[in-house]
């Protein structure tokens, strides 16, 4: 049986286990996964790749004040706002998982709230799990096996659409930026590590419990308690999304964590959000939820 992610919780200070290799083998013969070293509390984790560094002094995401190319491998650009992207399942979908949240998606957003999307910056990929098993990422599919859930059919489906629909938006995972040292499917390992170290910062149901917000069949709770505990845990702004959105059946389902970058995304520093900005504010509860405890059958759609 899988961990826990509490248990992943409780050694945060690595946030990532160690990713053991192996011969990669066909198109992807030249990708050459390393072991993850101890995260600063600047970068999520030692690149996997040929990412390219970046000084430590370069602006922020939408906060430049100054023109920098569409094309700057340092530079998270148009898409510099970022949403971790966690949902609530109705269905518990393992031992153990009746307290887990899950990852949906690393969302590159332009700076005022709108989105592109199947941008092509990156080749996309329609054989996810392949990619990631020649590059020898098993704990990485073991854990988005647990974590990185369709509502309905594969996980890999999901990971297909979540990296061509949005993935290829980052501009700085271009084939371009590793230079010499790109592999196909290179870019694919950078966005899914990122993503899963991101979400293995971000425990929502303790937040959560913590601020003594628990699921309950019968209970209410004011979405500015909602709000103020998971803003307050993660120190950005957070979106909150609900099935049956604005009315008296308003039943909690997704967090929006939202981060601009200092550098690339493969070895940036993700920043918490102080503020949503124009059209930025997605969130579509009423000012009171429910939050319900996850069932054996069923699920809510995926939105």
């Amino acid at each position: 049986m899988a961990p826990s992610l509490q248990s992943l919780f409780s050694y945060a200070g690595s946030l990532l286990s160690q990713f053991g290799a192996q011969s990669p083998t066909s198109q992807f013969d030249s990708i050459q996964p390393r072991p993850i070293s101890g995260s600063s509390s600047s970068s999520y984790y030692q690149p996997l790749s040929g990412a390219p560094s970046c000084p430590i002094d370069g602006p922020i995401s939408c906060h430049n004040n100054t023109p920098i190319a569409g094309d700057s491998c340092c530079f998270v650009y148009p898409g510099g706002r970022m949403l971790l992207t966690q949902f609530w399942d109705q269905k518990v979908h393992a031992g153990g998982a009746e307290e887990d949240w899950t990852l949906h998606g690393l969302w590159p957003d332009l700076c005022d709230g709108t989105y592109d999307q199947f941008c092509h910056m990156t080749p996309t990929y329609n054989n996810i799990t392949d990619v990631l098993e020649h590059g020898g990422q098993h704990e990485l599919l073991e854990f988005m096996n647990r974590y990185w859930l369709a509502a309905s059919g594969p996980n890999s489906r999901l990971w297909e659409h979540e990296y061509n629909k949005h993935a290829t938006c980052i501009n700085t995972l271009a084939p371009t930026c590793y230079g010499d040292q790109h592999a196909p499917g290179v870019e694919v390992i950078d966005y899914f590590t990122r993503a899963t170290a991101l979400f293995k910062t971000l425990d929502t149901y303790h937040a959560l419990e913590k601020a003594g917000i628990v699921p309950h069949n019968r209970r209410h709770y004011p979405l500015v308690d909602i709000q103020s505990a998971l803003e307050t845990y993660s120190g950005g702004r957070v979106v909150l999304r609900c099935a049956g959105g604005r009315g008296s059946g308003s039943i909690l389902h997704e967090a929006w964590y939202v981060y601009f970058v200092k550098g690339s995304l493969q070895t940036g520093e993700f920043v918490p959000a102080k503020d949503l900005g124009r059209e930025g504010d997605a969130g579509n509860c009423s000012p009171w939820v429910r939050y319900l405890p996850k069932r054996r059958t069923g699920s809510i759609d995926d939105l």
